[in-house]
């Protein structure tokens, strides 16, 4: 819950950055398409999980590296948990 929260105050700080400064239309802007297009897939029937499956390829598909830097850490993750439980030597 509080995870949600969070999103939800993330998305409302963005979505009102235009307010702080004249220059940042750019950031109100996107939170009113990202609310245009949640409403039409709510509207027509897609799911919560399919439309934010497809917000996350298509931000993985216009940040070039984004994908590999988060298999990256995950890798490092997996690894830092295994040296700690001893099966995995450190190098």
């Amino acid at each position: 819950m509080s995870q949600t929260n969070s999103a939800l105050s993330n998305y409302e700080s963005f979505a009102d950055a235009s307010s702080v400064d004249d220059n940042a239309s750019f950031p109100a802007e996107l939170g009113t398409l990202l609310q245009h297009a949640a409403e039409l897939a709510a509207q027509n029937g897609v799911s919560t999980e399919t439309f934010m499956a497809a917000a996350w390829a298509a931000c993985l598909e216009s940040h070039p590296g984004l994908r590999e830097e988060l298999e990256d850490k995950e890798l490092k993750s997996q690894l830092k948990k295994l040296r700690k439980r001893g099966l995995v030597a450190m190098a």
